[in-house]
């Protein structure tokens, strides 16, 4: 540290002391972009030989790999992106956020996630698939915010609409939500598409002038039949649709195997539940009490899953249609499957009665629900009975019907026996369990829409999932044991940015995340349970589930925080899931399973885990989106004979461009925009999530009670248009000050007018 007297310029301010390398981190991680020395200094007020001290320490931070330089000797973060990159949409968020990721990524670097602006008004908005050069504010460790310099124009290379012809060719109009694009169809390219077809196009190169020209490349069906709602969904996230003919051959030519290798486990009564509308079915359940006199009170549980590794080998064609699936989508009218339907539904599927081969944990459990210990064994079960949840419950509750009656003593009392064990496990624990409905969408023998409910959740399902929680577990720990790699579900804690808004939200609700407490999902479980019979509760479950991080498969674990699980894997759904495959061909190697071995874990599979597991999340992701819009879509159908009426929602989401509101009947998620409320200034409060109108004080924020009048709803975009209801109106104008008292001040805003946004 320097001694020396500072310069005529430096004695005008008070000498501070020279920071410490942690002071000096926490500067650069949270400078929105890279800095240089000069603002280091600066920001310190180091002078005369302490610049050469701070020098030095720049160094080595550097060769610790602490930090890393950019352009023009600027530093930052490792891994962070250049201030101006290349960025590719990849979709919305629940807020309606635009989502981006990186074009060009180093190897092994994670992907943060970009936010971006909303666009200048008169141009039309980002959609999924377009490439942008941006200019990027570091907003924490692993998010960005991007405002667009300009769009690159080999971005999206195929859009789904809707045809309508032209004179001189046709027009189709785009069903992205965000990107209402209208594209032009030259006569010559219009693939027979006759007038409401659904199509999918390609974009041809054009001048900048006029609408932008695109090619039919296949046609998708009418626009107005019910399961376009579907389609739109499936081909704009790109999920493969059809297998390859030599997977489809491959998987006729699958049988199930004989007892060689095997467990015999065909007399032991395992029964699967699952819902009524399954078609597969991968797991199947039994228990009884323990007999062993020094465990009193204990259970014994098998967990067999289908023996999806015996049929889909490493590298075979059936593995790469698998693996580029990567998972099966689920939508109200249909199926994507990860396995065609030879597996999917025939051999891997545990029907009752019929022979199947399986891989199956045992599972020891003292009066607590603790496991004290588990084996894996490769064996050949036949199902006793196959039981919905519904069927399960009610006998559970004493009304058993014909299947679950003579069930009662050897299967049903035994399994919710265990249940109860595991309950209490689990509660000591300390999950986090957010209550989260979920949205059922009740289709007739046409198709359409006949009611949108939500999906009931029974201690039935709960069984099922603390059995599967406790066998992913023995999974993850069994080739923990023998050193073997594994793809583990893994799940981070919150972000500090996030957390910290969360906290700054609770607050003000009249709830403590104290800051100095270890972070644990029971901090948030104790919240969830002061607010349980409070009128916020749906609003806390929101916050708390917008601050999680998101889930992903890992061959590197770090543990899974909502679970409170040091380790955790994919175990119990190898049709569904190519994670539970990987994690059945790891069991089979480190186990010595199979007379070959060929089933089981190759090195070359091995050795590529961290790919694997980076595309897989990717398609989970990818599905969970295609599901979600699809349910959008079958929600705007629904209510699109409603346009005029008023109802009752709850602010779901808060943006810069106006509220998503939740209706309480039915679940849909609209938009109320910004343009739409009360005329005022509107700043967006980022940290309590809430416009707050900056003139006459009113307020809108997450958990609100709105009556909304519905607009719009467009079932091929899926969107939902509010206004306020008229009272809702009325009771804005007059009671702003009212609804100001309801958020606090906040230095970290955006300010909103019609629908424009800028940052401060």
């Amino acid at each position: 540290m320097s001694q020396h007297a500072p310069t005529d310029k430096a004695e005008r301010v008070i000498r501070k002391p020279f920071p410490s390398r942690e002071a000096v981190l926490e500067f650069i991680r949270e400078s929105p972009a890279p800095v240089g020395k000069r603002e280091i200094a600066r920001a310190f007020h180091l002078y005369g030989d302490d610049r050469i001290a701070l020098k030095e320490m720049l160094r080595q931070l550097e060769r610790d790999g602490a930090l890393e330089r950019n352009r023009g000797r600027r530093v930052a973060p490792p891994a962070s992106l250049p201030e101006v990159s290349v960025v590719v949409v990849s979709g919305v968020d629940v807020d309606g956020e635009v989502l981006a990721r990186p074009f060009h990524l180093p190897e092994g670097q994670t992907a943060p996630v970009i936010y971006m602006q909303p666009e200048k008004r008169g141009h039309p908005a980002l959609g999924r698939g377009e490439k942008v050069l941006a200019r990027l504010r570091r907003l924490s460790e692993g998010q960005y915010e991007g405002q667009t310099l300009r769009r690159l124009d080999d971005s999206v290379s195929q859009l789904v609409g809707v045809f309508r012809p032209t004179t001189h060719g046709g027009r189709v109009e785009a069903t992205e939500r965000r990107n209402r694009s209208e594209l032009s169809v030259p006569a010559a390219e219009t693939g027979g598409a006759e007038a409401g077809d659904l199509v999918l196009v390609e974009l041809l190169e054009s001048s900048r002038y006029g609408l932008r020209q695109a090619r039919v490349v296949d046609r998708l069906g009418r626009c107005d039949a019910p399961n376009t709602m579907s389609l739109i969904a499936i081909h704009a996230h790109g999920l493969p649709t059809t297998f390859p003919s030599p997977a489809l051959a491959e998987a006729e030519r699958c049988r199930p195997p004989g007892l060689e290798g095997r467990i015999d486990l065909r007399d032991l009564p395992l029964v699967t539940i699952d819902g009524a509308d399954a078609r597969d079915f991968d797991d199947a359940v039994w228990a009884e009490p323990d007999s062993d006199p020094a465990n009193r009170g204990g259970w014994r549980l098998m967990v067999a899953i289908a023996d999806v590794a015996w049929y889909v080998r490493p590298g075979s064609v059936l593995d790469r249609a698998a693996f580029e699936r990567g998972n099966s989508a689920y939508f109200p009218d249909r199926v994507v499957p990860m396995l065609p339907e030879a597996l999917s539904n025939g051999v891997c599927s545990l029907k009752p009665g019929e022979e199947r081969a399986c891989l199956a944990v045992e599972l020891w459990l003292d009066r607590s629900g603790t496991v004290m210990r588990h084996r894996f064994q490769r064996g050949l079960m036949r199902s006793a009975a196959r039981l919905t949840y519904e069927q399960a419950q009610q006998a559970h509750e004493g009304a058993p019907d014909d299947v679950t009656a003579p069930l009662m003593e050897t299967v049903i009392r035994p399994l919710f026996g265990a249940y109860e064990a595991l309950k209490a496990a689990r509660e000591r624990r300390g999950v986090l369990d957010l209550d989260l409905p979920e949205r059922q969408i009740h289709l007739n023998s046409e198709g359409l829409v006949a009611g949108i409910g939500v999906r009931p959740h029974y201690d039935s399902h709960r069984l099922i999932e603390e059995f599967m929680i406790s066998a992913n577990v023995a999974a993850a720990e069994t080739l923990e044991n023998h050193k073997t790699p594994c793809m583990y579900r893994i799940h981070d804690q919150p972000a500090k940015e996030k957390l910290e808004n969360a906290r700054v939200f609770l607050r003000g609700l009249g709830y403590t995340l104290d800051k100095g407490q270890v972070l644990r999902p029971t901090l948030f479980s104790r919240i969830l349970e002061q607010a349980a019979e409070r009128p916020e509760a749906p609003l806390i479950h929101e916050m708390i589930l917008r601050c999680q991080a998101q889930a992903v498969y890992s061959p590197n674990n770090i543990g899974h925080f909502g679970l409170a699980l040091i380790r955790y894997a994919h175990f119990t759904s190898p049709i569904r899931r190519y994670a539970d495959l990987i994690v059945h061909r790891a069991l089979v190697r480190a186990l010595g399973f199979g007379p070959d071995r060929q089933d089981g874990l190759d090195d070359e599979s091995a050795g590529r885990l961290k790919t694997i597991a980076e595309h897989i999340s990717m398609t989970e992701r990818r599905a969970a989106s295609a599901e979600r819009e699809t349910v959008d879509r079958f929600c705007a159908a629904y209510l699109a004979d409603r346009v005029g009426a008023v109802f009752q929602g709850r602010v779901s989401g808060v943006t810069r461009f106006g509220l998503f509101v939740r209706l309480d009947d039915v679940g849909a998620d609209g938009l109320l925009p910004v343009r739409a409320l009360p005329n005022d200034y509107y700043e967006h409060d980022e940290k309590r999530h809430s416009l707050i109108g900056k003139k006459y004080g009113g307020a809108y924020r997450l958990g609100m009670l709105l009556r909304v009048r519905l607009v719009e709803a467009d079932p091929l975009a899926g969107s939902i248009l509010f206004a306020l209801g008229a009272k809702e109106s009325e009771d804005s104008s007059v009671s702003g000050k009212k609804l100001a008292r309801q958020t606090l001040p906040c230095d970290n805003k955006a300010s909103v007018r019609g629908g424009k946004s800028t940052r401060r």
